[in-house]
């Protein structure tokens, strides 16, 4: 690893490059020779991290539990299978759409106005969903509910570059870890609740309870006194002419797209090849449950060992994965199969961990953020619908195997490129010059 020797200095964009401002890191507690202030730095900064954890606990609830009971759902509110379709597909539309607005409302209000607004909007889209009287409006208040995990996906990132760029690995275990662990409660609870409770609109808009709890940090942090004079976010341009930005939106979507897939297919296909609907259910819950533990080490290592040697180990898995449900899904090492697949899905901490050591600044890691979630959430929704339509067409499983064979080559090329040390500033012209702290 090399360390940045100004890594606690304010850096200022190269001549010429347009809003470019690196923003102030506050200085650690022991740089405080006030003791009060020393404590009030220290509960500021384990403010923040609650923040940080709690939010992303609540990122996928809104995702997953409309999955866990769907059929209860369409039957409620007459939902036709194509209707269904759409539900399923919205996520990756809003994470697409809202996503790509996530920067300019960062500039303009500041990460703690928007994740707390952001949070208050999903708590009342959870709850108006619920209670919706029509499918239309189902869908229109679901993109509501969607809204924090859409603007978290791309702020996130930047909160931890900008207040935490020597923890990056620490902070994205925490975020990711975090974000594995709420999608997973979401799925598992939601039909209990709704068993328990007799209703699945209270089972829907329970998950606005943990929403509103997130909200409280945000409420109480106050940034220290050496990051509040800091400029607002700053943007940088043209991210659209960066190679990296381009890989990256590859490597995302493909990484997306291959999850998407397994989560919406997995049970279909094991349930074609002679397992019962349980057991397939247990399959997935399987390879979900291996993401956790998973997720808790990946964002360290890519630190720590580098990005590149992670990457390549989490890709070995992907080969004997897709050959194995292919060719023996349904079979006594189904469990190995999946087990495999979740290790190798937990690519996607990696690469939120890139984010931030792929761009020296905040605003290079806000343009990288967005641009690579935006058009790679659109990639990624569009691997589940490709799977259904040459599924229905073909009724075989040679095609959407062999697509999924494709992704994992077009993920481990473009991986390949990014996991390279380089950056979105020199790439554009813009920012310092030299190694960024964590690398």
């Amino acid at each position: 690893m090399t360390t940045d020797a100004t890594a606690t200095a304010p850096a200022t964009a190269a001549d010429g490059a347009e809003e470019l401002l690196e923003h102030p890191v506050p200085p650690p507690a022991a740089e405080i020779a006030d003791p009060p202030a020393r404590r009030a730095a220290a509960a500021a900064g384990w403010m923040l991290v609650a923040g940080v954890v709690l939010a992303a606990f609540n990122f996928r609830t809104a995702v997953t539990s409309v999955g866990a009971i769907l059929a209860e759902l369409r039957v409620g509110l007459g939902m036709s299978e194509a209707v269904a379709g759409l539900l399923t597909t919205l996520p990756v539309l809003a994470f697409a759409g809202l996503g790509a607005l996530a920067p300019r409302l960062a500039r303009r209000f500041g990460p703690r106005p928007l994740l707390t607004g952001a949070l208050l909007v999903m708590s009342a889209g959870l709850v108006a969903r619920a209670w919706a009287p029509s499918t239309a409006l189902f869908l229109l208040f679901s993109l509501f509910a969607l809204a924090a995990g859409a603007i978290g996906n791309v702020a996130v990132p930047v909160i931890v570059k900008r207040y935490f760029p020597d923890r990056i690995g620490v902070m994205t275990t925490a975020y990711s870890t975090t974000l594995a662990v709420g999608t997973a409660v979401a799925a598992a609870a939601t039909a209990p609740i709704e068993h328990l409770s007799g209703d699945w609109r209270i089972a829907l808009a329970a998950w606005s309870l943990p929403a509103l709890i997130a909200i409280v940090p945000w409420l109480l942090w106050r940034p220290a006194s050496a990051a509040a004079g800091a400029s607002p976010v700053s943007h940088l341009r043209g991210a659209r002419r960066s190679r990296l930005a381009w890989m990256m939106l590859l490597v995302f979507g493909a990484q997306s797209a291959i999850a998407y897939i397994l989560m919406g297919w997995t049970t279909t296909i094991l349930a074609a090849d002679g397992m019962s609907a349980a057991a397939a259910g247990s399959m997935l819950g399987l390879l979900t449950l291996v993401q956790i533990p998973v997720s808790v080490v990946v964002p360290i290592l890519t630190v720590r060992w580098g990005p590149r040697p992670t990457f390549l180990v989490l890709m070995a898995c992907y080969p004997p994965a897709i050959a194995g449900l292919w060719l023996a899904g349904g079979g006594p090492l189904t469990w190995l199969w999946m087990v495999l697949f979740g290790v190798g899905t937990s690519v996607f901490p990696l690469i939120l961990t890139l984010f931030g050591l792929r761009a020296r600044t905040p605003a290079g890691t806000s343009a990288l953020s967005s641009f690579a979630q935006s058009g790679g959430y659109l990639l990624a929704g569009s691997g589940p619908l490709a799977v259904g339509w040459v599924y229905g067409l073909t009724a075989s499983w040679t095609v959407p195997f062999s697509l999924l064979a494709v992704l994992a080559v077009l993920l481990f090329a473009s991986g390949l490129y990014v996991t390279r040390e380089r950056y979105i500033e020199d790439e554009l012209g813009a920012g310092p010059s030299g190694p960024t702290p964590g690398q």
